[in-house]
């Protein structure tokens, strides 16, 4: 089994996540590669007490990424930084010989996205995915089985959301990702949207058109010293789309939902296909529950088919067993690893995000910021350079 050896560019909860994942890669059976982590960077030294207190192995602690970059031991960088960073780091590590996986958005804005793939084009040698690990849940990996063999009949309708409860409470002190200069002019969009629009895409459903509602539910927060301060970016937004199956030529219509604000949710991620002949649900809030309706004739009924540990990548669990949020986690990194050293993912809904498929959700959410500002149906730009 080949080792690829990491850097970490960004040491928060994420960084701790991939940190995690990479320990417990005794729990994945027959993967081609495995990741050890041997540098890790952070602009404030005090994140890096748990990566000491955890990982013992890791030799290169940086305050600089560049310095990382420096570091010839490291293979693959996963860069985990506030969104304003996005280009400056993405670039500096394609350019240094690094393969990327990159946090969503993958460039603040659809600009500073286009300059990240710009510099990924010019170095083909270089592996670069996005991370969203919601396709590899049991129950969406059915799902991708049925479009596969293209048993939903004509598409009717398709829904995909990804809400939150987090910022609920207007007393909860801001912080980077509620403040335009760091998370950009998408708020929500930025932060969930890739996440909301992987599957869709992978399934090729190409958004024509938008018409998007954007709020901005809580205006100022606490900024953590008794002051309080504006919170400019958007908390939730609906995205109301044609779609089109690239297939058949039809159009259905196809709305993403995105809220950081949603009374009663805590980690939602949702998926709804609606055909002729297959319709489906699914909702980690039951992650072991997938909503099935197959039509044949006579009376349309919903039924239950409980999923178990039925993953991508074959691991120590049993079949019967739950899946959650570190196991998806988890196989989102072996898809990772698996592509890199393979050239291919082993199959089309098991692998990670593409900047392709980046590209597209920026084109959405900038037709989707104009929509809302003119209060129109925008057009959703189809080009992918």
């Amino acid at each position: 089994m080949r080792t690829v050896r990491f850097g970490v560019i960004g040491c928060g909860l994420m960084g701790r996540e991939f940190a995690s994942a990479a320990a417990r890669w005794c729990h994945l059976l027959h993967t081609e590669a495995r990741p050890e982590i041997v540098a890790v960077s952070n602009r404030r030294s005090p994140a890096f007490d748990w990566f000491r207190q955890h990982f013992p192995a890791i030799g290169q602690y940086a305050q600089d990424y560049r310095d990382l970059l420096a570091n010839a031991a490291v293979e693959a960088v996963y860069v985990a930084v506030p969104h304003h960073f996005h280009q400056e780091v993405c670039c500096a590590a394609i350019q240094a010989g690094k393969h990327v996986m990159a946090e969503k958005p993958v460039g603040i804005d659809l600009a500073a996205h286009l300059a990240i793939a710009e510099c990924a084009a010019q170095h083909p040698g270089i592996f670069v995915r996005c991370a969203s690990q919601f396709m590899f849940f049991p129950a969406v990996q059915r799902i991708a089985a049925l479009l596969e063999r293209r048993a939903f009949g004509r598409v009717l309708e398709v829904n995909a959301g990804f809400l939150h409860t987090s910022d609920l409470d207007p007393n909860k002190p801001i912080n980077w990702k509620r403040i335009v200069e760091f998370n950009g002019q998408y708020g929500v969009l930025g932060d969930l949207g890739m996440h909301v629009c992987a599957v869709p895409f992978r399934a090729g459903w190409e958004p024509r058109n938008v018409r998007a509602v954007l709020s901005n539910i809580v205006p100022q927060r606490p900024d953590g010293h008794g002051a309080q301060v504006p919170c400019d970016t958007w908390d939730n937004a609906t995205l109301l789309c044609e779609g089109c199956d690239p297939a058949t030529g039809e159009s259905f219509p196809m709305t993403f939902k995105m809220q950081r604000i949603a009374p009663g949710e805590k980690n939602t991620w949702y998926l709804e296909i609606l055909g002729t002949r297959t319709s489906v649900r699914f909702s980690t809030r039951d992650p072991k529950r997938l909503e099935l309706l197959e039509y044949a004739g006579g009376e349309p009924v919903w039924g239950q088919v409980q999923t178990g540990y039925e993953t991508a990548f074959q691991t120590v669990s049993g079949a019967i067993f739950e899946f959650g949020f570190s196991d998806a986690i988890l196989q989102m990194w072996a898809a990772f690893l698996h592509e890199l050293v393979t050239g291919q993912p082993p199959a089309r809904f098991a692998g990670c995000v593409t900047l392709d498929e980046v590209t597209r959700s920026h084109h959405l959410f900038t037709a989707a910021l104009a929509s809302h500002a003119n209060q129109s149906v925008e057009p959703v730009c189809q080009d992918r350079a």
